[in-house]
């Protein structure tokens, strides 16, 4: 039995708050213990039951293969589609990310990401309007007012307030909770809004006319507004618009209840105009809470290397971005894609009834370390190495700050990055030998 070794600030790979303070003790090459994580970030450390090896669908059945007959037939499938949907990317890191746009663009298929059915509004709304944003460490050492708009971080991001936001200590904020004013906005309560000092229940889908609201109080124009806007009476939207007005820094955090409500990008549109009129008074931020560890590196990615965040088309030869019409969800429903590679993410059990049907109607290729509702009706799967655990890695955290993913344990398995290059490198053979063939 070989002695514990204590790997000291390890990054958790697990949700876009990136927390790079992990203590992980590893004994006889696995991780024995976990310090400092969330339950979430630990039970993904610790791991947990795995996918053995690639398996392939034969006879209407998954049967188990090598991983080069795996590349191989998963070649097969994108080179025989028209027009293959590469869809996922949250979960893994930006160097996969990169071999998957090489993928993309070689056999001509549609890349996307989970963004388009989480932040992508988000993304649009931001494209209108930039981005008057901060990182998380400037949060921490100077707001002391946070709004939480749409979101729930004590249960989707644990550690997000103890860290970074409303219960956290910093250079200018030693007070930490007790100096700071926290307001939530939701449709209804939560264990976020339990911690607020200010709680603001709203009609479900009146995000734009609230923060509408807001603005023309802030305006000094409130004596057209009605009595009630929302659900909420004006007398307490002007009570929350002076506590916005007086802060010495501010930071709006949004959630996909803003981002999915009625308005959609549009919300994100008039937030980013409250906080930029915020902005004539007193200094204020605003961030999206992503989900996925790296749903924002493959937007990242994706933006440096075609110029466009999410839904790029490498069909036409060049990239080509419409939301509405190259979004993963909207090519599904309307069966105008014949081939799918999902990888690191679990297409069936969030896309709506509708877009899972058109997934299961084609080829479907997985690329993840777990066995999950994808992959019942995959026609080939491919297990891999986890990012930030057995292999290392680039993501970026929620504020667009990169961080690098370490290494804790060696894996049997390949890389997400290796198994995209295999893939690759078997659709340039098969090429090539249907070239020799013709010739």
């Amino acid at each position: 039995m070989s002695e514990a070794i204590m790997i000291r600030d390890a990054v958790c790979s697990f949700c876009g708050c990136l927390c790079d303070d992990i203590n992980v003790e590893v004994e006889d090459g696995k991780v024995s213990r976990v310090r400092h994580a969330c339950r979430l970030g630990s039970s993904k450390i610790m791991g947990h039951g795995r996918i053995q090896s690639p398996m392939i669908r034969k006879d209407g059945v998954l049967v188990a293969a090598s991983f080069s007959e795996a590349y191989e037939r998963a070649a097969q499938i994108l080179l025989a589609a028209s027009k293959p949907l590469l869809y996922g990317w949250a979960s893994t890191s930006c160097e996969a990310a990169k071999k998957g746009i090489l993928l993309a663009e070689e056999v001509g298929g549609v890349l996307d990401s989970t963004a388009t059915v989480c932040h992508g509004p988000s993304v649009i709304g931001i494209e209108e309007k930039g981005l008057p944003g901060a990182t998380l460490g400037q949060v921490k050492n100077r707001a002391d007012t946070i709004v939480f708009w749409g979101c729930n971080p004590a249960e989707a991001h644990p550690r997000h307030s103890l860290r970074y936001s409303s219960n956290s200590s910093g250079k200018f904020t030693p007070q930490g909770r007790e100096g700071r004013k926290i307001i939530v906005v939701d449709v209804r309560e939560t264990r976020t809004s339990k911690n607020a000092d200010k709680f603001m229940r709203i009609v479900p889908g009146s995000d734009y006319e609230v923060i509408s609201a807001l603005r023309m109080l802030i305006a000094g124009k409130g004596e057209i507004l009605p009595d009630v806007i929302g659900g909420v009476k004006k007398v307490d939207l002007a009570d929350i618009a002076a506590t916005l007005k007086s802060a010495r820094f501010g930071a709006i955090f949004f959630g996909l209840g803003i981002t999915h409500s009625r308005g959609r990008y549009k919300n994100i549109d008039n937030a980013l105009s409250l906080v930029a009129e915020l902005n004539s008074h007193t200094k204020f931020v605003i961030m999206p809470m992503r989900g996925h560890y790296n749903v924002g590196g493959i937007g990242q990615v994706l933006a440096w290397s075609s110029g466009y965040p999410m839904s790029v088309d490498f069909t036409r030869g060049a990239p080509y971005f419409n939301p509405g019409e190259t979004a993963a969800c909207d090519l599904l429903a309307k069966r105008d894609v014949d081939a799918a590679l999902i990888i690191a993410a679990d297409a069936v059990s969030n896309f709506p009834h509708a877009t899972a049907e058109g997934l299961a109607s084609i080829p479907v290729i997985q690329i993840d370390p777990y066995e999950n509702p994808t992959t019942i009706l995959s026609d080939v799967v491919i297990p891999c190495a986890i990012a930030g655990v057995e292999v290392e890695g680039t993501a970026y955290r929620m504020d667009g700050l990169a961080l690098r993913l370490r290494k804790l344990v060696d894996s049997s398995l390949p890389s997400d990055e290796e198994i995209l290059t295999g893939i690759l490198e078997s659709v340039h053979r098969q090429r090539q030998r249907k070239a020799n063939q013709g010739a």
